[in-house]
C-alpha cells in the first residue's frame, strides 16, 4: 500500500465518524490557535511601540542628570556648545516637565507642561497642526508663548482658533502659538494632554532651577554609538562618575525591546504548546480504539498479505492526517482570532509565516509521534489471533 492510498484511507476514515474525528483534533485546533494569536499578539504590540519609538526619532538620545549637588554640574549652554562643536550631535533641547493647573475663562484642568527650546520640534518629529512652534528668540528672550497638545484645543477652546488667545498656566498668562497635531487618539492624559512652553520660563515656574533632561539627536543613525560615546566622555569630565548620569538611544530600547518580547514569546508559546502535548494524548487514546476495533480487518489484511511495514505506515498516516487537518483548521481559527483581537486593540495585525509553518509542522509531529505507538501495536498483531477477534 503506497501513501496516496493509506492517505485516501485515513480520509475515509475522518469522514465516517465526523464527531469523534473532530473531537479528537480539538486539542490539536485549539493548540494551534493559541500559538498563532499568542505569538501575533506580541508581535503587534512589539510592531506598535517600534513605531512609537521610531515616530520620535530612531536617532534621539535621551540624557538624564541626577542632581548631586556642589559645583560640579551641566548647564543648558554647557550642552549646546558640546553640539555645535560635534561633528556626531546634530541638535539638543533642555527638558524641563512640570506639572500644570491651567484655566481659560472658568474652564480649568490640570495638565503636564514641558518646557524646551526651539529645537524639541525637529528632534521628536512633532508635527503642528496650526500655527507654529516655539522660536529660539522666545526662548532666549523667556517670552511666555506656548503650543499647545490637541486634547487641550479640544476641550478648553471647543472649536474656536486658539491662535493668539490666552491661557493661564500656574497663574501667570501665556498666549497660544501654535497646536500640536494628534498623536494618541486625543485623550486626557496621553501625549496630547500636554503643554510646550520655552524651558527658560518652565524652569521659573519649577521649584527646581536645574535642568536635569536633555533630548539630543544624533547626526545620522550610523553615528548614533560615536554620538552616545562623545555625550558620555564629556559629562564623565564633569562629574567623575557614570552613576550621576544616563545617556540612552531609542535604539538601545527597541533592542532591549526586542529581548524581552522574543523571552515572551517562548514562554507564551511553551504554555500554549502544553495544549498541543493534550491533543497529541488525544490522538493516541483514539488511535489504540481504532486498532481495537479494525483487528478483524487488521487480521484479514495481514493473512492476505500485508507486511506489518503496510500496516504501521497506513496508522501513522491516519495519525499525521487527523493531526495535519486539525492543524490546518487551527491556523484559519488562529489567523481569524488575531485579525479579530488586534482590530479590538488598535494594534497592528502581524502574523509571521515562521510562527503558522512551526505551529503546523508541529502538529504534525505530534500526530506522527503519538500514532507510532498504536500503529506499532496494530504492525505487531497475530495474524491469526486478530481474525479471532470479536
Amino acid at each position: 500500500m503506497n501513501f496516496k492510498q493509506s492517505f485516501s484511507l485515513a480520509l475515509k476514515s475522518l469522514k465516517t465518524s465526523k464527531m469523534r474525528s473532530f473531537l479528537t483534533m480539538l486539542g490539536i485546533i485549539i493548540g494551534v490557535a493559541s500559538v498563532i494569536i499568542l505569538t501575533s499578539m506580541v508581535d503587534s504590540m512589539k510592531q506598535f511601540m517600534v513605531n512609537e519609538f521610531e515616530s520620535m526619532g530612531t536617532n534621539l538620545i535621551t540624557v538624564t542628570i541626577k542632581d548631586r549637588g556642589g559645583n560640579r554640574t551641566i548647564e543648558p549652554k554647557d550642552m549646546i556648545e558640546l553640539v555645535e562643536q560635534s561633528d556626531t550631535l546634530a541638535a539638543v533641547s533642555p527638558n524641563v516637565t512640570i506639572p500644570a493647573y491651567i484655566k481659560i475663562g472658568s474652564d480649568n484642568q490640570s495638565t503636564t507642561c514641558i518646557g524646551t527650546s526651539e529645537t524639541y520640534k525637529d528632534i521628536h518629529n512633532l508635527e503642528i497642526s496650526g500655527g507654529r512652534y516655539l522660536s529660539y528668540v522666545e526662548v532666549t528672550q523667556r517670552q511666555k508663548s506656548c503650543v499647545i497638545g490637541s486634547y487641550i484645543a479640544n476641550s478648553l477652546f471647543s472649536g474656536m482658533n486658539p491662535m493668539g488667545q490666552y491661557i493661564k498656566i500656574n497663574g501667570h498668562n501665556f498666549t497660544v502659538v501654535g497646536v500640536a497635531a494628534e498623536q494618541a487618539g486625543s485623550t486626557q492624559g496621553g501625549q496630547d494632554d500636554r503643554i510646550y512652553l520655552p524651558y527658560t520660563v518652565a524652569r521659573s515656574l519649577s521649584n527646581n532651577s536645574r535642568v536635569s533632561s536633555y533630548s539630543v539627536s544624533a547626526t545620522d543613525k550610523e553615528r548614533l554609538d560615536a554620538a552616545i560615546g562623545e555625550i558620555k566622555t564629556a559629562l564623565y569630565k564633569v562629574y567623575q562618575d557614570e552613576d550621576y548620569y544616563t545617556v540612552i538611544s531609542l535604539s538601545a530600547i527597541v533592542d532591549t525591546l526586542d529581548e524581552l518580547t522574543g523571552t515572551l514569546t517562548m514562554i507564551l508559546v511553551g504554555i500554549a504548546g502544553i495544549s498541543l502535548l493534550v491533543g497529541g494524548i488525544g490522538i493516541m487514546n483514539i488511535m489504540l480504539v481504532s486498532v481495537t476495533e479494525r483487528t478483524r480487518e487488521i487480521g484479514v489484511r495481514k493473512s492476505l498479505g500485508a507486511t506489518p511495514w503496510n500496516i504501521l505506515s497506513q496508522f501513522l498516516v491516519e495519525a499525521a492526517t487527523t493531526s495535519g487537518c486539525g492543524g490546518i483548521l487551527g491556523i484559519v481559527l488562529g489567523i481569524g482570532g488575531a485579525f479579530l483581537l488586534c482590530s479590538m486593540m488598535d494594534l497592528p495585525t502581524v502574523i509571521t509565516l515562521g510562527s503558522v509553518f512551526v505551529a503546523f509542522s508541529v502538529s504534525a509531529i505530534i500526530g506522527i509521534a503519538f500514532g507510532y505507538f498504536p500503529a506499532k501495536k496494530a504492525a505487531r498483531l497475530n495474524p491469526i489471533d486478530a481474525l479471532r477477534h470479536d
